[in-house]
């Protein structure tokens, strides 16, 4: 087990991950740690990770069949990917003791572009809407400000859903996965015509994030209320 270099900064706020815990990721962490890759260059790679499944998604529309599949198939794990480079950015700058007021930056603004990429390439992905995937996009953003505002005016842990990141990118690779696993026949898959899995998780993870967004806003002004007795 690596031994952490002692760091005066606390994170704002950390989203709590239960599989932060597992042993499996803790040893991930420590090799991280041992080959010093900086917890930062670990929150761009998010990025590029997005970036990929943006690409793909963007090819799956021009090429069909078979193809589209392994693009899909590729966009799912690139989803998930850019969620555990979300896990280990922070669990590597805690560990090695390199957790920093700038690190709070790199921790956040590469989790909004990745998300942009993400769900704007779904809507012009195979099944897609370009509306749609344009419209989740801009509410993700705001779902992440009101967590942020709510940081401003000392309401913590605001990570409720039912449509944090975690879950529109679960929402997401659901969908990439059945279209590249199922029967091209099958409900919302690769024959459907216009409105397919792309555009019901698109549709999901908007309605998804108006509820959150209703919900963080009720915890924030909650909070002032009580703090005004």
């Amino acid at each position: 087990m690596h031994d952490p270099a002692p760091s005066t900064h606390q994170a704002a706020d950390r989203r709590p991950i239960a599989s932060r815990q597992t042993r499996s990721a803790q040893r991930v962490a420590d090799w991280l740690i041992a080959h010093e890759v900086a917890p930062n260059a670990i929150s761009l790679a998010s990025i590029a990770f997005a970036a990929l499944g943006l690409l793909c998604l963007l090819g799956t529309a021009p090429v069909g069949g078979w193809l589209a599949r392994v693009l899909f198939l590729i966009t799912a794990l690139a989803a998930q990917a850019r969620l555990l480079a979300n896990l280990f950015d922070g669990m590597v700058a805690v560990g090695s003791g390199q957790a920093s007021p700038l690190g709070e930056i790199y921790n956040d603004v590469p989790d909004r572009v990745a998300d942009v990429l993400l769900l704007v390439g779904a809507g012009f992905g195979l099944g897609g809407s370009p509306l749609l995937g344009c419209s989740a996009a801009l509410l993700a953003l705001f779902v992440a400000y009101l967590r942020v505002l709510g940081n401003s005016l000392g309401v913590r842990d605001l990570f409720i859903g039912p449509m944090a990141k975690p879950q529109r990118m679960a929402t997401l690779t659901a969908a990439c996965a059945y279209l590249a696993l199922a029967p091209a026949a099958w409900p919302f898959a690769l024959a459907a015509e216009g409105f397919g899995a792309l555009s019901l998780a698109l549709a999901l993870i908007l309605v998804g994030s108006i509820v959150t967004s209703v919900r963080r806003l009720q915890r924030i002004a909650a909070d002032l209320r009580t703090r005004r007795r």
